[in-house]
């Protein structure tokens, strides 16, 4: 048997590495890979929802949404010092990309990355105003509650505990998403049934595609235990009951 095919063994039965030094090129890739994916699309989340904060209806909503600026750029500097342990320049990174940037708000781009920048998809679709802000943000907190339940077991150790670390704050913008949400459907139900209309399946799409040939690789690196199919069935239950609660429908 490999050195690799043990490491791989190790893995897929919970063992973790600790350190840069002991990781091997294929993990090292792919470990790169997911941490980008989450500073990226915490950045770019950041950076979208900035934009909007002052068309909160109150002090106290726009003090939320401050908050969750800061705490998604928080979040995306802890697992950039995870990266940076791999060489990556975090001196650069924050100017890296523009982050602010969006495409027209009819683009569909599946599950498609633009460029290096390796945000999620939905990053990159543009919010029209305060209720489609809160409705975006609750969607696609309920996926980040889902996806980081995953990948707070990745047999990376630090990557694992950055992510148990932040995994608290992202659950609570979700749940100050559902608050205002609340207050919203009462004046303008139908315009906030839209604004999930728009964002359920570019949120759906990126938990990647159903059959990913790459989940069999990944679980043996113990970088993954759950398919993209699994994640999306979660969160499409969960989230669905929470739209339900508030009389909104889930798209078909």
């Amino acid at each position: 048997m490999t050195e690799e095919m043990t490491l791989d063994s190790y893995l897929a039965q919970g063992g973790m590495l600790t350190n840069p030094t002991n990781v091997p090129p294929r993990y090292r890739a792919e470990l790169l890979k997911l941490m980008a994916t989450f500073v990226d699309s915490e950045l770019a989340g950041a950076a979208g929802f900035a934009d909007i904060i002052n068309e909160g209806p109150g002090i106290k909503e726009r003090i939320a949404a401050a908050k969750i600026v800061l705490e998604k750029t928080d979040n995306a500097d802890r697992v950039l010092r995870v990266m940076g342990e791999f060489g990556a320049d975090q001196a650069r990174y924050a100017n890296s990309h523009p982050w602010t940037q969006r495409l027209d708000r009819d683009a569909d781009i599946g599950a498609t990355r633009v460029e290096q920048d390796m945000r999620l998809a939905v990053f990159n679709y543009p919010l029209t105003g305060w209720a489609d802000a809160v409705t975006m943000n609750l969607l696609m907190g309920r996926a980040v509650v889902v996806q980081l339940a995953e990948f707070a077991l990745v047999s990376y150790q630090p990557l694992a505990e950055a992510f148990r670390a932040v995994a608290p704050k992202e659950a609570r913008h979700a749940e100050l998403a559902e608050e205002g949400l609340e207050r919203l459907v009462e004046s303008d139900r139908d315009a906030v049934q839209q604004s999930v209309n728009y964002w359920w399946p570019r949120v759906a799409a990126s938990f990647g595609a159903a059959d990913s040939a790459k989940f069999e690789n990944l679980k043996k690196m113990g970088l993954r235990r759950s398919t993209n199919a699994e994640l999306r069935t979660r969160w499409e239950a969960e989230t669905g009951a929470v739209l339900e609660r508030l009389g909104l429908k889930r798209p078909d």
